[in-house]
């Protein structure tokens, strides 16, 4: 009688060698694979083990079968690594920190003769997945992406070791998401960025101190840490009825409305934290339509050192964000993995600390 183990290993053992003809360019997409009984007399298997092993290659993506034709290999084994394109994915692109951060990485990209596949995602966790799927069929060498909703479960992360089989690189900006926390990453320390412009806050007398946080990214969820931790150095009570939390839908609307509801029932704030300088500027549009002064009665900080910052009515304290360097850096750090440099963890995974950048928006309490 067969061992079932046995019969399994077989056809694991034939999918994985097919793939990794696939991977190395032995088939090239739209080449037509060996048939079953070609298959099986070369690895000496039975049929149904080569038909197995085919189903898991087809269901992956990696064939596709044609009636009466055979069987092909798909456009995800078109992975020359020589087109010289590089695929950046944003979570937007008319943002107002992104045409500088793409800026950034097309000036390094173009010196080194590569080209860019521009795509964004709306901060969409599926619309990443799609965008990878179709990135995937393409012949790119690697990948700059910003993770969408990077605080909240990947799904597709399968299509991230996709892209590990066949070696394309890819450096996350921004953020980036816990099951990938050891991939190669750019990003700001915004645990320091928060804690720094709450300490500031709190050094100029300020104590009862508003906070409003983007809840399905990282950046976020650590700009909120920072809050707390400065709090907790200054003895301040952290109190949750002073948090605002949103999330990317409803990011227009539900932060201004909870904050005139606050200010209706009479909770007290001198001050105010903004995720970025866009929520700061309508925040202080908002406080302003309340017939609350800024920086007279309350301090407003954004994030970001956005045109937004230094341009508005009221010169915006907020925290330098350094979107082009940022971009640089990543391009930098992508040619090193397509070259297939040594780094160190420290030059794969790299943190840029935050500045505070003192403007009008606060006054001493």
């Amino acid at each position: 009688m067969a061992n079932p183990d046995s019969q399994e290993s077989k056809y694991w053992k034939l999918m994985s060698e097919l793939k990794q003809k696939i991977v190395d360019g032995t088939y090239q997409a739209g080449d037509k694979m060996p048939s079953e009984n070609e298959l099986a007399a070369f690895y000496q298997v039975s049929r149904h083990t080569v038909r197995k092993a085919l189903a898991i290659l087809e269901h992956e993506g990696y064939i596709y079968a044609v009636h009466g034709k055979g069987t092909f290999c798909s456009e995800m084994g078109r992975h020359t690594k020589t087109s010289r394109n590089i695929a950046v994915v944003t979570t937007y692109l008319s943002d107002y920190i992104f045409p500088s951060v793409i800026q950034g990485i097309d000036q390094v990209m173009t010196e080194n003769g590569y080209s860019i596949i521009l795509k964004n995602t709306k901060n969409s966790s599926s619309a990443e997945g799609k965008c990878l799927e179709e990135l995937l069929s393409k012949d790119i060498e690697g990948l700059i992406i910003e993770p969408s909703k990077s605080e909240i479960y990947c799904r597709h992360i399968a299509l991230y070791k996709k892209l590990d089989e066949f070696h394309i690189p890819y450096v996350f900006i921004q953020g980036t998401m816990e099951q990938l926390s050891d991939r190669p990453y750019v990003m700001m320390d915004d645990f320091k960025g928060g804690y720094l412009i709450t300490k500031y806050l709190l050094s100029l007398g300020h104590r009862k101190i508003l906070g409003m946080f983007k809840a399905d990214d990282r950046q976020g969820i650590e700009r909120h840490r920072g809050y707390a931790k400065a709090l907790q150095e200054y003895g301040v009570f952290y109190d949750p009825d002073r948090i605002i939390w949103f999330h990317t839908e409803d990011r227009a609307v539900k932060p201004f409305a909870r904050l005139r509801a606050m200010a209706a029932s009479g909770i007290k704030f001198d001050s105010v934290v903004c995720y970025n300088d866009q929520i700061a500027i309508k925040t202080i549009q908002t406080l302003s339509q309340l017939g609350i002064r800024v920086s007279e009665d309350v301090s407003v900080t954004g994030y970001d050192n956005s045109f937004l910052a230094e341009n508005y009515q009221v010169g915006l304290t907020t925290i330098a964000h350094p979107h082009e360097r940022l971009g640089e850096i990543a391009a930098k750090l992508l040619l090193d993995l397509m070259q297939e440099k040594t780094l160190s963890i420290a030059d794969r995974q790299i943190v840029i600390e935050p500045e505070l950048i003192e403007r009008e928006s606060c006054k001493p309490r």
